[in-house]
């Protein structure tokens, strides 16, 4: 789990990131959280952005997603999530 420190840390981090994936009608699915697994083992922060059309909720997608990856999420600001997991090569940020 991460701290409020650590949160704030990787907000702050993800502020200038645009979303590399965006969820629409069909919600999350295999193939997304496969490709999200492996853009956050290159990149360790990155934003999903969550369409007008997704039928779930924001909150829903994010768990969905964090459970699917392992990851943490950061912030859910707006329709976009941000999620953070530690790369196992890649590793760049180092956290407070």
């Amino acid at each position: 789990m991460l701290t409020g420190k650590q949160k704030r840390f990787l907000r702050a981090e993800a502020h200038h990131l645009k979303p590399i994936f965006q969820v629409g009608k069909t919600g999350v699915n295999e193939n997304m959280i496969e490709q999200i697994n492996e853009a956050l083992e290159k990149r360790e922060l990155i934003k999903v952005s969550v369409l007008q059309n997704c039928m779930e909720d924001k909150d829903t997608v994010a768990s969905e997603i964090a459970e699917g990856t392992g990851a943490e999420v950061a912030q859910i600001i707006g329709n976009n999530i941000v999620l953070y997991k530690e790369s196992r090569e890649n590793k760049k940020i180092q956290l407070p």
